[in-house]
Order: structure tokens, then sequence, then C-alpha cells
């Protein structure tokens, strides 16, 4: 038995998405093949945050201090890294968001330990560790093996997994002394400034209505945003909408855009080339209206509507509209 490390973001006091997504990966592997989950965070007052997760993992180890208050990425490797060799972890989870990618490199290198980033998904095929991971914008899927190793690193994309709770844990909380007090610091944290993303976080929605270039004219988008409206849910869009300036970026899914885990994914006119539907991997249910029967998406969909999108999106809206005045 082996434990399977998860380290944990959070931001501004809240967890953050991909840490329920690297544990419900893990909690899926450590169900198969008889591991352990030790979650690892790191901050100052963090108590509520491993309450937040608490039931989705073995153990959490926390390191709380108040140096620990903001993300530095020397400070995290070295702690983490200490933590590595003390335990030998099989696999250490980071997520692929701009604090992992700072940290796990330079991680990989102070653990002496091979590292895969972005990866979409993970396995063990005959007790070898094999990471999936895009190439050539999406356009290939490559399974990468490794050279044997006592741990691996690994970071993952985030939305290619549900953010569920898997399994039956409640974990074990272990309190560490915070062991670098008088390591001098190379960088000091200013301020944090949220981006503009736009009014809405399509990762974040349990519903996406999306659109593709099956819709015609960008006025006919209209019925889309109408039946989301409907449905309290979020309209989102494939590649060719945002390159005809229809839709902005932030609203794009795919493996150019963003990777999603709805509950439900409506797509309506999008053929399904694999490059989006990489991006809806971890999506719950997907419904699939286009006319052409021959379309990719359906070989993937749940549920597949073949029509005129003009046609079915109207009757769809009105008959969710009658239900709720019903």
């Amino acid at each position: 038995m082996s434990e399977l490390f998860v380290v944990a973001e959070h931001r501004l006091g809240e967890i953050r998405e991909i840490t329920f997504e690297m544990l419900w990966k893990a909690g899926e592997l450590a169900q198969e093949h008889s591991h352990t989950v030790t979650a690892i965070l790191l901050g100052h007052e963090v108590s509520p945050i491993a309450e937040s997760i608490s039931d989705r993992a073995d153990k959490i180890i926390i390191f709380d201090d108040e140096r620990l208050k903001n993300f530095n990425a020397d400070i995290y490797k070295e702690t983490i890294a200490g933590l590595i060799e003390e335990s030998k972890p099989i696999l250490t989870l980071i997520g692929n968001t701009s604090r992992g990618m700072e940290l796990a490199p330079c991680l990989a290198v102070r653990a002496g330990l091979p590292l895969a980033t972005d990866c979409i998904d993970i396995m063990f095929k005959d007790d070898k560790l094999i990471a999936q991971r895009q190439m050539y914008s999406g356009k290939i899927f490559s399974d990468v093996s490794f050279a044997p190793s006592a741990g691996y690193i690994l970071t993952i994309r985030s939305g290619v997994f549900s953010k569920d709770r898997i399994g039956d844990r409640q974990a074990e909380i272990v309190k560490k002394d915070f062991p670098l007090k008088d390591m001098p610091l190379k960088k000091d944290f200013i301020e944090f400034v949220e981006t503009a993303a736009g009014d809405v976080d399509i990762s974040q929605a349990e519903l996406l209505i999306s659109v593709g270039r099956g819709i015609g004219e960008e006025e006919n988008i209209s019925l889309v945003k109408e039946l989301a409206e409907a449905l309290n849910g979020v309209v989102s869009c494939s590649r060719p909408i945002v390159d005809k300036n229809w839709l902005p970026k932030h609203l794009q899914v795919g493996t150019s855009g963003k990777s999603v885990s709805p509950k439900v994914y409506i797509a309506v006119g999008i053929s399904g080339a694999f490059q989006h539907m990489a991006g809806v991997s971890g999506a719950g249910t997907i419904i699939a209206i286009n006319k052409d029967p021959k379309a990719p998406i359906f070989r993937t969909a749940d549920y597949g509507i073949v029509d005129d999108l003009f046609k079915i999106v109207p009757v769809l809206k009105d008959r969710v509209l009658e239900t709720k005045k019903g």
C-alpha cells in the first residue's frame, strides 16, 4: 500500500475546484490499487479549508504558519520535498494552474522525481504508471510512461475529472510544525489582483448550453441564450464561434479554450471534433442536437436529437417554461 499525495490549492480562504478534482481521481486510484489518499495543505488559519475536504482524503497534513499566508513556490517546494522524502508517496498530484506550473518543476528537481505536466488522465497498467496528455494543440492523445522511480509528480488539467466525493472517508488531521521559519525569501507577495475573466466562469457551471457553427448566423445565438435562461444554465461555445468574434474567448470549450465538467452539457449545432470533446470529458451527461446523423458528437453523447436545431431549441425552451409554470 502506498500513499497518493494531493497538494491542495486554495485562494483567499476558499478551496479551488482543482483540489476536489484531484482528490476524486486520487480516490479512484486508491480504490483500484489499495492506496491511501493524503492531502497536503499549506497556509495560515486553514482549519476551515481542511474541514471542507475531510471527507475526501484518508489523511490531511497541515502546515499552518504566517509565512504561508500567501503562496511562495520556494517555501512550498522545500516543505513538500521534505514530506516526500519522509513518506515516499508513489504519486504527487498538483493542479496545472499558474501556481502548480511554478511549483511542480522545481519540486521535481528538488525531490529528484520524474514529472509530467497538464495530464488529462492517470492509470496504472501492470503496476506501471501511465499519464495521458495531449500534444500538438490537442490533435494527438499520448500515453506517457516513465522510467522506474520511487515516486512521480503530475500536474492535472482543470475540468477533466469529477468534483464529486468518491469513497467513504474521514480524514485524520495531522498538524506539523512549519520547518522553514528562518528561510530567507527571494520574493515578496505584494497584492492579489483577479484577472478579468468575463462575467461568468464556464468551468464552474453545472449546466452548459454550448453553440457551434451549426447556428449559422450571429443573430441566431439568441435562441441558445433564451434556452440557457429558461434552464438557468450558462452559454458556452466551440472555437468557430470565437473565431468569428460572435462570442468572447472566455466562453470557448475545448483544448484551445477551457475544460469543463458540468453535470449537463447540451451541444447545439456542434459536430464534435475531438479538440472540442476533449474539453468536455468530465461532463456528467452530454446531450447533442445536430441535423447530421453522422456527426462525431453522437459517438460521445449520452442522448442525441437528429433534427434541425431551429426546430428543436424553441420547442425545448417552451416546454421548459411550461413546466416551470405548471
